[in-house]
């Protein structure tokens, strides 16, 4: 590398000439001979194989979802039958059954919260000033 920083123009120049003038001589001899043309190869970089990112068989696949079906079929076989389809009778129990009281805050308790806050950002915007 550090012989072709040392070359001048003219030196660079020449030998990018040679070069092209090798590889047309090799095109012209691979043609005589009928043996493939390499020249091309020679000439430019080889061109950078596409790297498969993590590929996988079919036969794999397979096998992956094989063991995650087996994997659900035990899971669901642990399960009592009755669970896995309520009947109408069970549908109507659990419509009858009260919901859970939901947590609801006092109004003195809403006012007290309004008015730290309120304290807060006035304290916020004085300061800014």
């Amino acid at each position: 590398m550090s012989l072709i920083n040392s070359l001048s123009v003219q030196q660079l120049r020449q030998a990018a000439d040679l070069k092209d003038k090798i590889a047309s001589l090799e095109k012209q001899l691979n043609s005589l001979l009928g043996s493939p043309a390499k020249a091309v190869a020679t000439t430019k970089p080889a061109a950078k194989a596409v790297k498969k990112k993590g590929g996988m068989s079919a036969a794999g696949k397979a096998r992956i979802a094989a063991a995650q079906k087996a994997r659900w079929a035990k899971i669901k076989a642990a399960k009592p039958v009755a669970a896995a389809k309520p009947t109408v009778a069970a549908k109507s129990a659990a419509a009858a059954k009260p919901a859970k009281k939901k947590f609801t805050m006092s109004a003195a308790a809403k006012a007290k919260i309004s008015a730290a806050a309120k304290a807060r950002w006035a304290k916020i915007k004085a300061a800014k000033k």
